[in-house]
């Protein structure tokens, strides 16, 4: 049985061992394909050219370089540092395109999934003739027509704890551009491993923020590094209040805003020289802050200054027991340990009706008097709904339903007058999430009168709706 175990620990020692090698075979071929873009004019001149950087990139890059902040230095470094960016959405877009622009040596992208129609308002470096092909393809190919100079690296796949190390390992600084608080844990945990500073940025609505974290890298338990993501989210958000773009909508611009600062941070860290190891210049003990951004303030940006690292630090404490083995292991479960939600399923069958046979008691002109209760938000509601339903959102219901301080009964505002008090009420929401909720919350306040009245959701919401009646409708 050892025999076995420890020939088990020797394939996984040589497979890890192929993947790293594969993976420096793979930045190698990039940048000699980069290497072979044709020069603008052929050399006739009579002296060797002594520049450190090409004829070309003179001309590409002379209104950066005349700054300050970058020079020659900061463009030289710009030019040999491997930046990796991790998601090709709304985020990854404006941040990889301003990277290629600026003339990083080497771009990563890292992305599993496919272009959607509905990406396009917001992840403007893919097109209508790419729906269907692979985020990491699209966005290489926008890069590459603005830069063909950059050396660039696609993995078209998801980060996952198994293939972390191998990836990220042979990058200067990672950009997390994903949208789910898995991903976030997982990429700061592999970058305090492996000693690689992050520029995390989110968006929703009409708000983004941007952190700097592990800034400046250094070994788990020194005081010198600065925090990570654990450090200023040591606990995930409740499962169930991770909204998504799908749900809570995204403004364009904003996700657009937070790309282009996490291109700024980037350049800003490679060009100053933050990301070279051997440079023993003094830096100026730095301050990690986070960014706040929303569209809708008269004061759009604010900033929030930030602790260092914390002592008890699940990734980043002297007392972590966080490794590079645990974590190709898959012993950490990021998945249960940010929660999953699940669907809801609180009501009885016979609670629950179909869109079909809802269609059916519109049509028959059965229980005309009946009452249909729409809880999404309002901004949903005005895109499409069924004829007859009233607007009730989730959010405005959840406030109007709770007793009053004095132990009075709710006033339900939105009940009208003319309806009747056994007139059956049916629930619709999004997917037949909410509607489950308040269908149980209208029970619980005695609204069914003990039974006499039907009190039910539509189940699979408005998504069902389109799915089974009304194909044209338009599903937000």
């Amino acid at each position: 049985m050892d025999m076995i175990t420890d020939k088990v620990e020797q394939l996984k020692a040589q497979i890890s061992k192929t993947e790293d090698e594969l993976q420096r075979l793979k930045t190698q071929l990039a940048q000699l394909e980069a290497s072979q873009t044709p020069q603008s004019q052929p050399a006739e001149t009579s002296q060797d050219w002594k520049w450190p950087l090409k004829e070309e990139e003179y001309s590409r890059y002379g209104r950066q370089l005349v700054l300050p902040t970058v020079g020659i230095k900061g463009q030289l470094r710009l030019k040999s540092a491997k930046v990796l960016v991790i998601g090709a959405g709304g985020l990854g877009c404006p941040a990889a395109a301003y990277l290629a622009g600026a003339g990083v040596g080497t771009l990563g992208v890292v992305d599993g999934d496919t272009v959607e129609v509905s990406n396009l308002h917001r992840q403007i470096a893919h097109s209508t003739v790419r729906v269907g092909a692979m985020k990491v393809d699209s966005l290489i190919e926008y890069c590459r027509g603005l830069n063909p100079g950059v050396a660039y690296v696609g993995y078209g796949e998801h980060l996952t704890p198994q293939n972390a190390e191998a990836t990220v390992r042979h990058y200067d600084v990672v950009l997390d551009c994903t949208d789910h608080p898995t991903s976030r844990y997982l990429i700061s945990d592999i970058c305090v491993l492996l000693g690689k500073p992050l520029v995390s940025a989110s968006a929703l609505r009409t708000d983004g923020q941007l952190i700097v974290l592990n800034n400046p890298p250094a070994p788990q338990g020194s005081a010198d590094g600065g925090p990570c993501y654990r450090c200023v989210f040591p606990k995930p958000p409740p499962a169930d209040s991770v909204v998504s773009c799908g749900e809570g909508g995204i403004l364009g611009p904003v996700v657009g805003v937070m790309g282009v600062l996490q291109a700024l941070e980037t350049i800003k860290l490679i060009a100053v020289g933050l990301c070279e190891k051997n440079d023993s210049t003094p830096k100026e003990p730095l301050k990690p802050s986070l960014l706040l951004f929303s569209a809708s303030s008269p004061t759009p940006f604010r900033s929030i200054k930030m602790r260092g690292r914390r002592a008890d630090c699940f990734a980043c404490s002297a007392s972590s027991m966080l490794t590079l083995k645990e974590l190709k292991s898959g012993s950490l479960d990021y998945v249960q340990f940010c929660g999953v939600t699940a669907p809801i399923n609180i009501l009885q069958p016979d609670e629950r009706i179909s869109a079909t046979h809802y269609r059916s008691i519109l049509e028959n002109g059965a229980e005309k008097k009946g009452l249909l209760l729409d809880v999404r938000e309002k901004e949903h509601f005005d895109v499409a709904n069924i004829p007859g339903a009233i607007s009730v959102p989730f959010s405005t219901f959840q406030a109007r339903s709770r007793a009053t301080p004095n132990g009075e009964a709710p006033q339900l505002n939105w009940l009208p007058e003319d309806v009747a008090s056994d007139a059956p009420i049916y629930v619709v929401c999004r997917v037949g999430n909410d509607s489950q909720l308040v269908t149980k919350k209208l029970k619980d306040m005695g609204l069914d009168r003990d039974g006499e009245r039907f009190i039910g959701d539509i189940k699979g919401g408005m998504k069902a709706w389109k799915l089974e009646v009304d194909g044209t409708m338009p599903f937000t």
